[in-house]
């Protein structure tokens, strides 16, 4: 058996359990839910055992308290097999009236909702799981930490051991628990894996419409072509139709990318919207990500040499492997991830923002002093149209690259950081 490392959500669990009856963590599949959740659980029930699932079964639907006794914070695994659960822990939190008593996890696959009649609100809490980060893999060094830099830290350090074969090898295998530890060759077919039972089994399971495994594909690939931009939905229609021998409408492929974002395959970016000193429009629509750059990387069916010999498709997934990972460290922080564009064609990466209105600018590129150059300069520009009478000033503005050795601060005040020395 594996050993365990250490998720950065473990905190974020064990406050929630502080604070809420019970807790739902959601996420793609694969990404760890069901591990993390056994290392806080002092007792567990299984719905999918095989052995046992018959008895289960039948006492969710008899006596579903029965299920629930047991020491706390007890795990309900696979617990959308059976949905009516969701009232009887609900209810048994009210009675019990004290926090920390469940964890449910499951499948990204949701739970038929028709039978859940109460919304949980007050006594479940969600929490959003995601793939490793770098840094919880232990493949970022970590000498640059996020919340040092939102606490004003005033100077850098760090040595970064990735190089460009490494980034593209990292971008391809993902952040899967499973894929960690592993022969290279057996590394790279976990993504495969998960593209694969996506595209056969999974998408349709959302909400029990057969959908066709071909046009799941065509659609993850065009999705894969579209990454790290705001291309409209019409465009990936436009896109697809090439390949389609009958007329496929905007709705036909809106059914099928919300059923990908139902089981946390597609996570997209929302728009961040400042106050500037200028009058110019704020473009929103969102910027377009999978929950991992080695889904994306699996739709277009290339591997780690076929990225290098493209570093521009390589970019695009650079830039969604570095979102992943400043979506963890973000939440740990009680903040989130955004994207900004305006009707001037000026755009930042990833805006992080946090509870409390803080927020740090971050461009990111793969690598070369050209394009270093650039991303410093679209930092300083976006900054100086920042109306900083309505709203605070950046904390940080980092430059997140893949190539290159050293963390350091730049003479414009730029943390230039590589991705191989970042955490939360």
């Amino acid at each position: 058996m594996k050993k365990y490392k250490a998720r950065i959500v473990d905190e974020i669990l064990k406050f929630k359990l502080e604070s809420k009856g019970a807790v739902l963590i959601e996420g793609a599949k694969w990404c760890g839910k069901t591990t993390t959740a056994k290392q806080v659980a002092k007792s567990t029930v299984s719905m999918q055992n095989r052995s046992k699932s018959y008895n289960y079964l039948a006492l969710a639907d008899i006596n579903p308290s029965e299920l629930l006794i047991g020491k706390t914070p007890r795990l309900i695994d696979e617990w959308q097999i059976a949905p009516q659960l969701w009232d009887a822990i609900r209810y048994e939190v009210d009675q019990r009236d004290e926090f920390g008593q469940f964890i449910l996890t499951g499948s990204a696959v949701p739970a038929d909702l028709s039978q859940i009649f109460h919304t949980g609100t007050g006594r479940i809490t969600r929490m959003l799981m995601r793939p490793m980060s770098l840094y919880e893999s232990m493949e970022s060094t970590g000498e640059v930490s996020l919340k040092d830099l939102f606490e004003g830290a005033k100077d850098i350090s760090g040595h970064s051991k990735l190089d460009l074969d490494g980034l593209a090898f990292l971008i391809c295998r993902g952040g899967w628990p499973k894929a960690l530890d592993c022969s290279l060759r057996v590394s790279l077919v976990q993504a495969r894996d998960y593209y694969d039972g996506v595209v056969n089994s999974d998408i349709s399971r959302v909400d029990n419409v057969e959908r066709n495994p071909e046009r799941t594909k065509r659609i993850m690939r065009s999705y894969a072509r579209a990454i790290a931009t705001q291309t409209k939905l019409s465009s990936i229609v436009q896109d697809i139709q090439e390949n389609e021998a009958t007329l496929i409408t905007v709705e036909t492929i809106s059914s099928y990318i919300k059923a990908l974002k139902q089981i946390f395959v597609i996570e997209d970016t929302p728009s961040w919207n400042p106050n500037l000193r200028s009058k110019v429009a704020i473009r929103v629509s969102d910027t377009r990500y999978f929950t991992d750059p080695s889904i994306g990387a699996a739709s277009l069916g290339v591997g780690p040499k076929d990225l290098t010999n493209d570093l521009k498709t390589m970019g695009f997934l650079f830039e969604n492997f570095c979102v992943r990972d400043l979506r963890v460290y973000a939440e740990s922080l009680d903040g989130k991830v955004y994207h900004y564009r305006d009707g001037n064609n000026l755009e930042c990466d990833a805006v992080i923002h946090l509870r409390n209105g803080s927020y740090g600018l971050v461009e990111i590129k793969l690598g070369g002093q050209k394009l270093i150059e650039e991303g410093i300069a679209t930092l300083n520009k976006l900054e100086a149209n920042i109306d900083t009478q309505k709203m605070k000033s950046p904390s940080f503005k980092m430059l997140l690259v893949g190539v290159g050795e050293y963390a350091y601060k730049t003479k414009e005040g730029v943390f230039v950081v590589p991705i191989g020395c970042l955490k939360n």
